[in-house]
């Protein structure tokens, strides 16, 4: 004990909180690439080593962007390493450090508490151990649950066997829950277009997971006292519902005619598409259409949802709905002349409003940078190239079909947005800076010309 005492003690307590998330991140990929390199992991093939770490990049950063195909690239101890990353991505490896000590020492040590509360966003003097345990049976729940669902739709509705509609369901359960994108078919999901149980049940795991684990908690314990939320639950929920109905419906109505996508499709199978896709662009990755067969409009409408993403603190990636949401009141306020942000009659302060726009702009150059890359490494038209881009920084994992054509440079490109995009770019840099810094003066204020 004095030894692991000493350990802890030592050379990780000098670490910043960030830096465990992001040393942490790396562990987990780097250990599912070498799972993934060993020979019982693929069907035969001799893949490099390059696209087995694009895979386990992907996968532990629950994006779903793929080099190989899972259905047929990877054999069941591959499908089951991708699997485990992305739960382990989803979750939050501090989330799960944090369980595991709890559950073999029964304390946490206050620098882990700062790691937790780094990867899961909490504030404030939480209990850790509840709020981590609680989050731990909260995800087992979900996806028991749902891969109970997916169980009975597989076996019962398409006649798959019963250990292959077990396997099946859990895998999607995991998958779309964390909002990893990744399916045991070819296709994806494009074969279960017009099935509404398997499209609904994995739909409403992606907004489970997208939604956050603040949310859900406190949902969890006064769902019955909407007064009672607090600013951080109210925007959530709001902005995910305006986001889900207008995704949607932006889909029906640009896609409605369209050939190659829902034009030949019935009323209630668009209807069933429509929606699908326009909840799976918030970082799921799943796709039930062919991506790029869709008009350029809704592409680029699919491009703004998997920039904004999930809610803080899940599965899900993007700048967030909460920054997307502060910015639109703080552009109201101006717009208005008010001096204050308001939003349900509480302020958000103007530290809030900074980390709103500094996430945001990070976002924009970010994607621009990595669609410059792509376009200048593999010549991709800037339509496409900014679409991969906007994936991998939003961690979706939806493509117009060009992932595994691209180059050597290009991969690595995505690699990093991709690792970017879910440890994020505020994370990331605090992980760089090894002091911080306080200044003690104040210059002269003078205001510039804007606009």
């Amino acid at each position: 004990m004095a030894d692991r005492s000493r350990l802890w003690d030592g050379p990780l307590r000098r670490w910043h909180p960030s830096q465990v998330v992001v040393v942490g991140f790396i562990a987990v990929i780097l250990s599912g690439a070498a799972l993934l390199h060993l020979p019982i992991a693929t069907t035969g093939v001799d893949y490099s080593f390059g696209d087995r770490l694009f895979t386990a990049t992907s996968a532990g950063t629950v994006t779903g962007l793929q080099v190989v195909d899972t259905a047929s690239g990877w054999t069941h101890f591959g499908q089951v390493v991708i699997m485990v990353l992305a739960q382990i991505g989803g979750f939050g490896l501090m989330a799960v450090s944090s369980v595991v000590a709890v559950a073999l020492a029964g304390r946490l040590e206050l620098r882990h508490r700062l790691a937790t509360q780094a990867e899961v966003n909490l504030d404030g003097a939480a209990n850790f151990r509840s709020v981590i345990l609680g989050v731990f049976k909260w995800s087992m729940g979900v996806e028991a649950t749902v891969a109970a669902a997916l169980f009975i739709g597989f076996a019962g509705i398409h006649g798959e066997p019963v250990g292959r509609a077990a396997w099946l369901g859990l895998f999607h359960a995991v998958t779309s829950f964390n909002n990893a994108g990744f399916a045991l078919f070819s296709d994806n999901l494009v074969g279960f277009v017009d099935d509404p149980w398997i499209s609904g049940v994995i739909a409403t795991s992606i907004v489970l997971g997208g939604i956050g684990f603040p949310v859900l908690m406190e949902l969890r314990r006064q769902y019955h006292f909407p007064k009672r939320w607090s600013l951080h639950t109210k925007i959530t929920l709001l902005a995910t519902g305006v986001l889900i109905v207008v995704g949607a419906t932006a889909v029906l109505v640009l896609e409605w005619t369209n050939p190659s996508t829902l034009g030949p499709m019935g009323v209630i199978d668009k209807v069933t598409a429509g929606v699908f896709q326009g909840i799976t662009p918030r970082t799921a990755g799943f796709n039930t259409i062919d991506y790029g067969a869709m008009r350029e409009s809704s592409i680029l409408v699919t491009i703004v949802l998997m920039f904004i993403g999930g809610g803080s603190a899940s599965t899900a990636s993007g700048i967030k709905v909460t920054t997307f949401a502060v910015l639109g009141w703080v552009i109201w306020a101006e717009l208005r002349g008010d001096r204050e942000v308001d939003a349900f009659r509480r302020r958000i302060p103007a530290a809030a409003q900074r980390q709103a726009i500094t996430v945001a702009l990070s976002g924009v150059a970010l994607v621009a940078a990595g669609t410059m890359a792509l376009v200048t490494f593999d010549r991709v038209p800037l339509g496409e190239g900014l679409f991969e881009a906007t994936s991998a920084f939003g961690t979706v994992g939806l493509t117009t079909g060009i992932t595994p054509t691209l180059g050597g440079g290009s991969h690595a490109v995505l690699i990093v947005m991709m690792f970017v995009g879910r440890v994020g770019p505020i994370t990331l840099g605090a992980a760089l800076v090894l002091r911080e810094r306080s200044r003690r003066f104040k210059y002269p204020e003078e205001r510039p010309l804007i606009g």
